[in-house]
């Protein structure tokens, strides 16, 4: 089905700031900032961190480990997320005297996500007094009991939504637990540890540790938050653009973690144009890649060394990882249009399955999310892709589209049938789960089921959302910088589309999968060049001399040389 393009409607009164066209204004109005606060990102707006449940008995928590030389292990997770808390984590805890700090991320394919009670026997091999869960520990029932049996108190921080049942930690600190008041709900893993080393700071300086002239700077560690907010594919409300453009402002000043530097150049990257793209497809995929098919150890370190030559080292080793996972992905791609094609999805119409489950004995299960995205992706449906998990198991990734909330089907799924699932949690866009192998046919069915129900046509058929039409003059460098200077976009708060229709001068198909463009406004003479990635292959473009478009605006250099690009992500061929 074609998705519908639909314009933004703005109905309020423009953004009025000094210097800002009107065409800013009204982009920004049309993602709900009617305010000038709604982008100003300067340190002293963002949210307290007061109103987090159970704050004050975690700082109280690090106060007592720090000030009496506890040995602290802080257990993250395998994904560029939990990459990120840990680092924030130790680095943060170090900077306000943690003499003993230590690490531990749970290998994927051996013990599965989170504090198990397998890697709670791992961690006490180390020696804590004192264990501090990033980015998982809120399903961790069972971790966190073994932990407390074993005398060593647990601190879960995480930002996943949480179960019925609760771990009984020694503090919970999750804006998504009940009777948090925190209110931005969306605040990533990384965030929440950012937040815990806020408060730990300020009962410390009561404490006498240290006085405001002597405090660590935590602001240090924004570069770290930043990358992991955006990797995490979290919304990007106020309090999370804040944090990330903090954090890329650090980074374009050169005033970042060696480890970050050192993938953006092993990319070829300019750190001083970094911007959030940067953090999706240059630097989270080389630290997913670790965690991946590898060690998400390895990542952690390129995050914690403080030695040049280690972090350019460790730069390269995750690279190589990053190329070696896409020659995988690459080959579970074609597998999956194969089976897409046998189920009728790969051009999806009315009698295609609306939930797609797929799965295959070869997929690599470190692999399978990024398949999930990509098939999610192609054919706008919810995905879940799987692969062996050993015992038995099939363990699952999804990905959802907007209107279908991945965690609450599988809920509802749970609920039905009770001995379905064997795990299961996640977002609204995002899941993971376990099933038994003999049980994925019947699965498959009820998740198509459930997405049937609960998906209209519309919904299915898709919604780019337009910012509206460009005047030709309007088509400029100096547009395109002044919207790239109103960001970060991302996740919630999308980067400016926009819609019309073209004519095509010239086009050139570039490794037989993007399409390089020479085109120009219906009332300009002026021409115009642009890109579409990864072209439909039924697309005619011999014949393509005029198209409704979607497309927006970015900044090009080349040899030194800047100009105006557009980046088209929706094209119609007009007869």
């Amino acid at each position: 089905m074609t998705p519908r393009i639909e314009r933004r409607v703005v109905t309020t009164e423009p953004v009025s700031l000094s210097g800002m066209s009107s065409l800013v204004s009204r982009v920004l109005v049309g993602r709900g900032i009617t305010d000038p606060k709604g982008v100003n990102y300067s340190l002293s707006e963002l949210q307290p961190f007061q109103s987090l449940k159970d704050i004050d008995s975690a700082a109280a928590l690090l106060v007592d480990a720090i000030s009496t030389l506890k040995h602290i292990l802080v257990v993250g997770d395998y994904d560029a997320d939990g990459a990120t808390s840990c680092a924030v984590a130790i680095r943060g805890l170090r900077m306000l005297g943690a003499k003993t700090v230590d690490f531990l991320i749970p290998n994927r394919l051996e013990y599965g996500y989170g504090l198990t009670p397998e890697i709670v026997e791992v961690a006490l091999n180390m020696g804590p007094d004192l264990i501090v869960t990033v980015d998982n520990g809120i399903s961790s029932v069972e971790g966190v009991a073994a932990a407390q049996r074993s005398g060593i108190p647990v601190l879960v921080t995480d930002h996943h939504l949480p179960a019925d049942e609760l771990p009984r930690a020694a503090a919970i600190v999750n804006p998504n637990q009940p009777g948090c008041g925190f209110p931005c709900k969306s605040t990533a893993g990384v965030g929440v540890m950012f937040y815990v080393l806020m408060a730990t700071r300020a009962k410390l300086r009561d404490n006498g540790w240290f006085n405001n002239e002597t405090q660590p700077n935590m602001a240090q560690l924004l570069d770290l938050v930043a990358l992991g907010t955006v990797a995490d594919l979290v919304p990007l409300e106020r309090n999370n653009r804040l944090m990330v453009a903090q954090g890329i402002a650090r980074i374009r000043q050169g005033r970042c973690q060696l480890g970050i530097k050192a993938l953006l150049e092993v990319a070829n990257r300019d750190i001083q144009r970094t911007t959030t793209a940067d953090f999706s497809f240059v630097v989270a995929p080389r630290l997913n890649a670790a965690g991946r098919i590898s060690d998400m150890s390895l990542g952690v370190r390129a995050l914690l060394t403080d030695e040049s030559s280690e972090a350019e080292d460790l730069a390269v080793e995750l690279d190589k990882l990053n190329r070696q996972r896409r020659e995988i992905e690459s080959e579970m791609q074609g597998t999956a249009f194969t089976y897409l094609e046998g189920l009728g999805s790969l051009h999806p119409d009315k009698d295609s399955p609306v939930g797609v489950c797929l799965f295959d004995e070869s997929w690599h299960p470190g692999v399978i999310g990024i398949l999930a995205s990509k098939v999610k992706a192609l054919v706008h449906r919810p995905v879940i892709a799987f692969a062996p998990a050993g015992d038995d198991c099939l363990r699952g990734s999804a990905r959802s589209i907007e209107g279908f909330h991945m965690r609450d089907a599988l809920e509802a799924i749970n609920r039905d049938h009770p001995k379905l699932l064997a795990r299961f949690g996640g977002h609204a866009m995002a899941a993971g789960l376990t099933i038994t192998t003999s049980d994925y046919a019947a699965f498959a069915t009820i998740f198509n089921e459930t997405a049937a129900r609960l998906l209209s046509e519309d919904q299915l058929a898709g919604v780019i959302r337009s910012d509206g039409a460009l005047k030709p003059y309007e088509l400029t460098l100096e547009v395109a910088d002044e919207l790239a200077a109103m960001g970060p976009w991302g996740q919630g708060f999308p980067e400016p589309l926009f819609d019309g229709e073209f004519l095509i001068e010239q086009c050139q198909l570039l490794k037989q999968r993007h399409l390089k463009i020479v085109l120009r406004h219906l009332d300009s003479p002026t021409l115009l060049t642009g890109i579409y990635f990864n072209v439909d292959p039924g697309l005619d473009t011999q014949s393509l001399t005029r198209a409704e478009i979607v497309y927006r605006l970015e900044p090009n250099e080349f040899l030194g040389n800047r100009s105006l690009n557009l980046v088209i992500e929706h094209l119609v061929p007009i007869e």
